[in-house]
């Protein structure tokens, strides 16, 4: 029987648990303080196991926490489990905080955590399932109301980055709830730092302080996120004092943001890529169309010429500069150099339209065709303009691409049932590895397995999805990491996805509020103190 540590990297962990105890006693005495705060995306449900969008997580880590979570650097280190153990090869035992008490008063147990661990699989009509995180488990067993066991059928290495994305929730109050019930504050029943006060969708969601946390006590007694989705209205709002900080400072006005010196400016490289993803399956795709309009009979971007053409087509440089405001980093991987998995074998494309052209012509389109890429407009930094930007790009070398922008809730929802012909979205690993965007966004469909959840136009590489299961099974680190890298290069080269950049994330403050950047981007109200 062998005792893990926080993470398998037992130093790194170390240091964050140091690194986040240091910050968490810099905090004030929690007083009697409200604090406002502006998020970039509105969260579509409030139901922590309904839909993994990430303005969803976002929310919900203000009121659920998960067994282990993730530091300032997405390294794993304990949550509500504070020890576990690998009792054998199949075998993980998680013991946990004893006293912990949910917003009703409840005492968590493991009752609660099986119940949370089962509950994903149930939820209907979820455009991107958790279940994805839970599919490994084959048995629990309650050894006593703290300490709970997870048997997986082959070596599962994941275990415990899969755990950071599964929220814990009371059974009592949960059971018999329709994912719809939590907006009204049903169900929002969590042991997290704040509780449910008030939901306004689309506009505000109010919480107090939880006074029974049985961590440090967040410094502010009332907290309002507000969703300003416009960038220049989420900057007003600070400037005015209607906010103390917000997510996201709109590029065009970082020079501002950082010559005022009643503001404070924090950024940091983020595990989110910035993707496209092409319609590699069908013979007809809805968007597809030669230069006058008509429906092609025949869809170009089947052939891997095409969309090796169209990402030599993009001058990432040029995004990153004239778009980002020098706030991205140009990539051809799925994760940063900082994670686990990261392909350093996979150098950022060429800008090369002349190339492009070329191999246009080699696949029969040497006129170019037409074609729309949708995008969403109030997601992302900058997404529609970066649509827009490789547009314009596109139509350089002949493909006559036209832009449609949607919010979020409108584009994920049409984007799950296969609307589109090509697409802009963004990934964030989760789970601080390169499996996290291979299951989800490149593997092929298979719910049964939990990959593809979120490869919604239906990439299917079987010889990747060999490689990346053999990974997924590897607990030697060093094999691991290569198989990992081998699987992410199987699906890039062949243009399963054309990843754009890493995107750069920003938060900006009042003068004498400090925020520690994530590399997750997560913002969370907790972690905003006063100096």
């Amino acid at each position: 029987m062998r005792l893990l540590s926080a993470s398998k990297s037992g130093k790194s962990a170390l240091l964050g648990l140091l690194l986040a105890a240091a910050f968490a006693v810099t905090a004030p005495v929690a007083s009697a303080q409200e604090f406002k705060l502006a998020m970039s995306s509105p969260p579509t449900s409030l139901d922590p196991h309904f839909y993994n969008l990430f303005p969803n997580l976002n929310v919900s880590d203000h009121v659920f926490e998960t067994l282990v979570t993730m530091d300032a650097d997405s390294r794993v280190i304990p949550g509500l489990a504070e020890s576990w153990t690998l009792v054998n090869n199949l075998t993980w035992e998680f013991k946990l905080r004893k006293g912990v008490k949910f917003h009703d008063g409840s005492e968590m147990t493991a009752e609660d955590v099986s119940w949370s661990m089962d509950r994903p699989a149930t939820i209907v009509g979820s455009p991107g399932k958790f279940d994805v995180y839970t599919k490994a488990i084959i048995n629990k067993k309650i050894i006593d109301p703290y300490t709970i066991r997870f048997t997986t059928k082959e070596p599962y290495p994941l275990m415990l980055a899969d755990l950071t994305s599964i929220y814990i929730v009371s059974k009592k109050a949960t059971t018999g709830l329709s994912s719809d019930d939590f907006s009204s504050g049903k169900g929002m029943v969590g042991t997290g730092r704040f509780k449910f006060a008030k939901f306004l969708r689309d506009d505000r969601l109010e919480l107090d302080r939880n006074d029974s946390y049985w961590g440090p006590k967040p410094a502010w007694s009332k907290v309002t996120l507000r969703f300003i989705p416009n960038g220049a209205t989420r900057l007003a709002a600070l400037l005015a004092g209607d906010v103390q900080a917000i997510e996201n400072v709109p590029t065009p006005d970082l020079a501002k943001v950082r010559n005022d010196p009643g503001l404070a400016l924090y950024a940091k490289v983020s595990h989110r890529v910035i993707y496209l993803y092409p319609d590699t399956r069908r013979e007809k795709s809805p968007f597809i169309t030669d230069k006058d309009g008509k429906p092609l009979d025949k869809n170009p971007l089947m052939d891997q010429r095409v969309r090796a053409a169209l990402s030599m087509a993009i001058n990432r440089e040029a995004i990153k500069d004239r778009v980002m405001e020098g706030l991205s980093e140009p990539t051809n991987n799925l994760v940063p150099k900082t994670l686990f998995g990261h392909n350093p074998n996979l150098k950022t494309v060429k800008y090369d339209p002349e190339g492009a052209k070329k191999l246009l012509a080699q696949a029969g389109y040497p006129n170019g065709f037409g074609m729309t890429l949708h995008t969403p407009n109030n997601r992302y930094v900058n997404d529609e303009k970066i649509a827009q930007t490789i547009a314009q790009m596109f139509a350089r070398v002949g493909v006559a691409t036209k832009v449609e922008g949607l919010p979020m809730s409108v584009y994920s929802a049409r984007g799950a049932k296969q609307e589109y012909s090509i697409g802009l979205l963004g990934w964030g690993a989760q789970t601080g590895e390169v499996s996290s965007p291979l299951r989800a966004l490149l593997a092929c469909d298979n719910p049964a397995k939990g990959l593809g959840g979120f490869n919604w136009l239906k990439y299917c590489n079987p010889k990747m999805d060999e490689v990346l299961a053999k990974a997924l099974n590897t607990v030697d680190d060093k094999s691991r990491s290569a198989l990992l890298q081998e699987a992410t290069a199987m699906a890039i080269n062949d243009g399963g996805l054309i990843p754009i950049h890493q995107q750069v994330t920003t938060w900006a403050t009042k003068k004498g509020i400090a925020y520690i950047p994530r590399t997750d981007e997560r913002t969370h109200a907790f972690g905003f103190i006063q100096q």
